[in-house]
């Protein structure tokens, strides 16, 4: 299977002692999905109502789990749990914060 999806835990930053591999997926479509969960239920299992977008997202920065993806025969895809958690923060707690910091004004 050409995508293995790998998963960092936040909480143990750089310590691959701690990486686990959730498995091997045929699609690249499958593989995202499955790293999208992963975000997903960790936002999930954090938010308390009321909470803020920014608290969320340092939740999921200290706690929550960093999928990613490692492509075996096949170009490799983009995928960041980073930039996923922080647009499904937003949403989730309705607030409007870009997905990629602003880069400024333009023009």
């Amino acid at each position: 299977m050409p995508y293995v999806v790998m998963v960092d835990d936040n909480f143990h930053y750089m310590d691959e002692d701690e990486r686990y591999r959730l498995g091997e997926f045929a699609s690249a479509e499958v593989a995202i999905g499955h790293c999208r969960r992963i975000v997903e239920e960790y936002l999930a299992s954090a938010y308390k109502s009321g909470m803020s977008g920014q608290d969320l997202w340092d939740s999921y920065k200290a706690f929550g789990e960093d999928p990613f993806i490692q492509s075996v025969d096949v170009p490799p895809i983009r995928f960041s749990a980073w930039d996923y958690a922080r647009e499904r923060c937003s949403l989730m707690c309705g607030t409007t914060q870009p997905a990629v910091p602003d880069a400024g004004p333009s023009g």
